[in-house]
């Protein structure tokens, strides 16, 4: 089985849950590495930050959409971020603001997407 195979039949079988962790993982993995570049790669910086700003602009857009299933609460926090993002990452590429801000939403948004582990049965007493 070639890999792109590998790779579709594995993306099918993924919950949407989980492939919105593994998006942001991605996308946070190119920030920290455009964190860690060298302060003139400006490619590197302007690439990452242009693609969690798509990121972040999807997920606006479908939380926006009348059929959304998300409690309307949610929907509108994650609008919210997304505007905030558009700007931070504006601010980032002109100002040098922060890149870690970004970072630590995109982690925080990771964690709330990590499937939640059963805890074990507690041993029944004898």
């Amino acid at each position: 089985m070639s890999l792109n195979a590998y790779q579709s039949a594995a993306t099918r079988a993924e919950d949407p849950r989980s492939t919105e962790y593994r998006l942001f993982a991605q996308v946070t993995r190119s920030l920290i590495n455009a964190r860690e570049a060298d302060v003139l790669d400006m490619k590197t910086r302007s690439e990452a930050l242009d693609w969690n700003r798509r990121v972040w602009s999807a997920f606006a857009i479908d939380c926006a959409e009348s059929d959304n299933k998300l409690p309307e609460g949610l929907r509108a926090a994650i609008i919210s971020l997304s505007i905030f993002v558009s700007k931070h990452s504006s601010a980032v590429m002109r100002e040098g603001a922060d890149i870690d801000i970004l970072i630590e939403i995109n982690k925080t948004i990771m964690q709330g997407l990590q499937p939640q582990t059963q805890a074990a049965p507690e041993p029944v007493a004898g």
